[in-house]
């Protein structure tokens, strides 16, 4: 670690221009970064609602629309205005009537359909055009066209992290030791984020939640690694110079630092395995930021550290941390009080926690901010109700099955209508999948019935249907969409003359008809619309699902799929369970693995984590206790960050007490440890606390937000049981803890060397000879001993004929 330290120490201008470079390339590899603005995309392939959206992109054609609603107006305004929506060019059609459905207390609900499909970029442009072209109306607009979710969220980040970016610098300055350590600190910090989000490309595509959050939750979760080798220094720079300084602080906090970061990176290792697939991303990207920042402290911050060192030393001031003795004192005094209260709110709390109302959708979630189109959507919904539309997807070719599905739906109560090219009207009380002879179509179509005779003949030739040319057409029977599209190609090729008059009426139809077969028949599938009247979520509504599934396997053996939000929340209440038990326990024995490794004792790992899991449970408790709806992916997220990044607050006590129980009164000792561990505790704890909190109450978009106030709220909460009772825990526990203790015996080797011997490491055995040094140095004469640590080596004989080691320090 030694040689390693001083290599990064000696090429710091290297490393320099290699971080330069870094940050010049992420800089513009940041546009590179896909985002996924929609959290279906991240469903388990094998959901329902993820197969039933892949064949819906392959097959269907699905048209852009928005719900457009002009307050405090008039019908006979609301009605001209209708007639310049509809002149707007991309405006395929708008649906408007004097129904309360379109127009109610002064208020008008126009549903706009666009010409084009929702992805299409001149849904934007057309959309656009329709607000501007209405701006002085009072307007509010609800659609899914545009990426108008990834813009806000950028928008609201931008705004807390400017607010997070001066809560932490005046948080530096106050727990600092030296006015020129706040601008190291921030330039490591701001080259690890800079360079974190510019790689993010390497996933190609991550979600609007990684995209957002993560530059707040890099800085909070990595802050201690930076603050750890900032301490290191200083402490050894009291003695000696400012090389030999970092070079030892750097060979000392790289394995410190490193185990820290291993229960941050066990709790976020866990969220990967959600099935889920968002936890994945987060956990990966989150990694990703906590590797960068590893890295960026151990190869960066040493230079910058050089860098500043005339100023570090320059600009000392006196401590602006308060001392907390009496935390320690009251710790000594309730160590016998305090722990069984804690255990009887640990009970309640795990109680508690478990009867959180979960919620898979934004329907029943409201956030402290709102953008705007959580403000239209909201007025929108209060004015004109909301609608709980699902796709019903089925194999196509068997119209009389989809009309008897159809028929079936809506005879139940808790649909409000079903729609799909069996139950829509053509014309003259014709469905589309009506199937008419010759002589009906010519009545139909006032088209002569020798011409439709051909045509049925032509469409029979071209089916391959022989048998009805030679047995005579006036039997056969044509479904009428089928027709209506053959007729309008051969009218198109010449083939089929028509008048004028018929020609229009056919073009038109031919519009309507092609329109509604691209979005409800593909090559393989059907789909139908189902509208609800159930809200989107709830036992009610899963129920009902199920009912849908039956009433759809009377017609279809297999391959039916429903797609919306009601059915996309079933699935997400369906893996929940599995994902919740999973990441919880993946959490616990990862983190719990990394603490059995550092204390090498049961108890000690155990108690730790049962105050910080302790502190999930109360955290969880308080969405119970409120009757407030918790969205169960903030739940999920914000345990696992918790688990992984808290517990680290809980070690930074035990480890102190640790060391210092050898050494004084156990009192002592507790009343020491928490005023060398208060500085740590009240900058990385404070800073997550207030990352979380800014996130939680700034941003409008329900996941992240909800994200947020669970990480802000659980920080507060791990702060104060650390603080308040891990102590007492730690006070009374200490016997548990000893006799729980393990070693783990690591083999040792005997060595033996004569001359000049470099010794590194703690030794046991017999020296004859001169020592020069303390801890590390130089041995003239026989060395015979087994090496527990460190290395033992023989020096070159080059070094032996100088007679005097130069420098000692070396």
């Amino acid at each position: 670690m030694t040689k390693v330290a001083a290599f990064i120490v000696d090429k710091r201008n290297l490393f320099f221009f290699i971080f330069a470079v870094l940050i010049v390339f992420s800089i513009f590899s940041w546009k590179w970064v896909n985002v996924e603005s929609k959290l279906s995309a991240y469903l388990a392939e094998d959901s329902e609602t993820r197969k039933g959206l892949n064949i819906m992109e392959d097959e269907f054609l699905t048209y852009g629309t928005a719900k457009v609603m002009i307050a405090n107006i008039s019908f006979e305004q609301a009605k001209s205005i209708a007639e310049r929506i509809q002149e707007i060019d991309g405006v395929s059609a708008v649906q408007f009537d004097e129904t309360p459905d379109h127009y109610k207390d002064a208020s008008a609900l126009f549903s706009v359909t666009f010409a084009y499909d929702e992805k299409d970029d001149k849904c934007v442009e057309t959309l656009n055009a329709l607000t501007s072209e209405f701006s002085e109306y009072d307007i509010y607009i609800d659609t899914d066209v545009g990426n108008a979710l990834v813009k806000n969220i950028i928008n609201e980040v931008k705004v807390v992290t400017i607010y997070a970016a001066i809560i932490v610098v005046s948080a530096l300055v106050l727990t600092s030791r030296t006015y020129a350590e706040v601008p190291v600190l921030l330039i490591n910090f701001l080259s690890a984020a800079i360079i974190n989000m510019g790689t993010n490309f390497l996933f190609g595509t991550i979600s609007f939640v990684s995209n957002s959050v993560t530059i707040i939750l890099q800085l909070a979760m990595s802050i201690d690694y930076a603050l750890m080798l900032l301490h290191r220094y200083l402490e050894e720079h009291e003695t000696l110079p400012a090389r030999e300084a970092v070079i030892t602080a750097l060979s000392k906090a790289i394995p410190e630092i490193s185990a820290s970061s291993l229960t941050t990176i066990g709790g976020l290792l866990a969220m990967t395995f959600m099935k889920f697939r968002i936890g994945f991303d987060m956990g990966i990207v989150l990694i990703k930021a906590i590797f960068i920042s590893l890295i960026t402290v151990f190869t960066l911050m040493p230079g910058l550290l050089m860098l500043f060192s005339n100023l570090i030393d320059k600009t000392k001031h006196r401590n602006f941390v308060p001392k907390i003795s009496f935390v320690g004192k009251f710790a000594y005094m309730t160590r016998k009080i305090v722990p069984p209260i804690f255990v009887l709110i640990l009970i309640a709390a795990m109680s508690f926690s478990r009867k959180v109302s979960f919620v898979y959708g934004y329907s029943l979630l409201t956030t402290p901010k709102q953008n705007d189109s959580q403000i239209a959507e909201a007025m929108i919904k209060n004015t004109f109700g909301s609608e709980n539309v699902l796709a019903l997807v089925v194999p196509s070719g068997n119209y009389e099955a989809e009309a008897k599905l159809l028929a079936e739906l809506e005879s139940h109560d808790e649909v409000k209508y079903a729609v799909g090219l069996a139950n829509i009207e053509a014309m003259d009380g014709y469905m589309l999948t009506d199937k008419l002879t010759p002589r009906e179509f010519s009545e139909l179509t006032d088209m002569d019935y020798e011409l439709a005779k051909a045509l049925y003949g032509i469409y029979a030739v071209k089916e391959k249907n022989y048998g009805k040319v030679v047995s005579g057409l006036d039997s056969y029977s044509i479904p009428l969409i089928d027709m209506f599209i053959f007729l309008y190609e051969q009218v198109q090729q010449g083939y089929i003359p028509l008048d004028a008059d018929l020609k229009e009426t056919l073009s038109t139809a031919y519009k309507l008809i092609n329109d509604a077969k691209m979005q409800l028949q593909g090559k393989n599938y059907s789909r139908m619309l189902i509208s609800l009247n159930l809200p989107e979520e709830g036992n009610e509504t899963f129920a009902f699902l199920d009912t849908i599934h039956k009433i759809a396997g009377k017609y279809y053996d297999d391959d039916v799929y429903l797609v919306g939000n009601s059915m996309n929340e079933y699935d997400l209440a369906m893996a929940f369970t599995n994902d919740n038990t999973l990441v919880s326990i993946l959490s616990v024995v990862f983190v719990i693995t990394v603490l059995l490794m550092t204390f090498k004792s049961v108890g000690i790992s155990i108690l730790l984590i049962m105050v910080i899991q302790g502190s999930i449970w109360i955290n969880f408790s308080f969405p119970y206790l409120s009757k407030a709806n918790v969205f169960f992916m903030s739940y999920l997220i914000a345990s696992s960050i918790q688990m992984g990044t808290n517990i680290d607050y809980a070690i930074v006590i035990s480890s102190r007490y640790h060391e210092l129980k050898n050494k004084m009164h156990p009192q002592n000792a507790i009343i020491e440890t928490m005023n060398l561990a208060f500085p740590t505790l009240i900058t990385s704890g404070m800073m997550m606390a207030v990352a979380g909190t800014l996130i939680g109450n700034m941003t409008s978009e329900p996941t992240i937000a909800g994200i947020g106030q669970s990480i802000g709220r659980g920080t507060i909460i791990s702060l104060v049981l650390v603080m308040f009772v891990l102590p007492q825990i730690l006070l009374l526990g200490d016997k548990i803890i000893e006799k729980t203790s393990f070693s783990i015996n690591v083999p040792v080797r005997t060595q033996s060397a004569r001359g000049v011997v470099y010794v590194n490491g703690r030794i046991n055995g017999k020296v004859s000879g001169t020592i020069i040094g303390t801890v590390r140095g130089i041995i003239r004469g026989d060395v015979n001993a087994l090496v527990e640590s460190g290395e033992l080596k023989l020096l070159s004989e080059e070094l032996e004929e100088h007679g005097e080691v130069k420098n000692e320090k070396e």
